[in-house]
């Protein structure tokens, strides 16, 4: 064989992959969300962070139409009144790890989530995963300006058809 291997699948930039004018839509409809739906969203995520979850919504100090506006518009996801899900973060397990600093742990969503956390905090965090085609131990230090170092790891990103299924399972 001569030359070099081609991928047999297509390999794309962030930038390609963002440009999206339907998820650009989305993002702007979320954008939109009212003020107390807002301060809702600031305090459930907080509430993840240092609590983790799922989060009862009766414990919430929110009016319920802010809540229901943010399971409306796909921010969070609500499942026998708790939020389970408020968009990086999972309260159920899933096969991304956060360690936060004090060596707290919580699940991101999906890899894309994880690689967003320690940007979202402005604190350094540690990515424990597996590899998707292997099952090895996965472990990526990322800072809030990206990932550090070079650990060898890259996103698997694929087309997401259920807006409440997960785009990027796999590192």
């Amino acid at each position: 064989m001569s030359g070099a291997m081609t991928p047999a699948f297509p390999i794309r930039t962030a930038a390609e992959l963002l440009a999206d004018a339907d998820l650009e839509a989305r993002w702007k409809e979320r954008e939109s969300i009212g003020a107390p739906a807002r301060a809702a969203l600031r305090d459930i995520l907080a509430r993840f962070v240092a609590d983790g979850g799922p989060i009862e919504v009766a414990s919430l100090s929110h009016a319920a139409a802010a809540v229901a506006e943010l399971d409306a518009r796909d921010l969070i996801y609500v499942q026998d009144g708790r939020v389970v899900l408020a968009y990086p973060w999972s309260g159920t397990p899933t096969p991304f790890v956060m360690r936060l600093r004090g060596g707290r742990e919580r699940w991101a969503c999906c890899a894309i989530d994880a690689l967003g956390i320690a940007a979202m905090l402005g604190e350094p965090v540690q990515v424990h995963s597996r590899c998707h085609h292997c099952e090895e131990p996965l472990r990526l230090d990322v800072a809030p300006h990206g990932p550090l170092g070079d650990a060898g790891v890259v996103a698997w990103v694929g087309k997401r058809e259920d807006l409440r299924g997960k785009a990027c399972t796999a590192l």
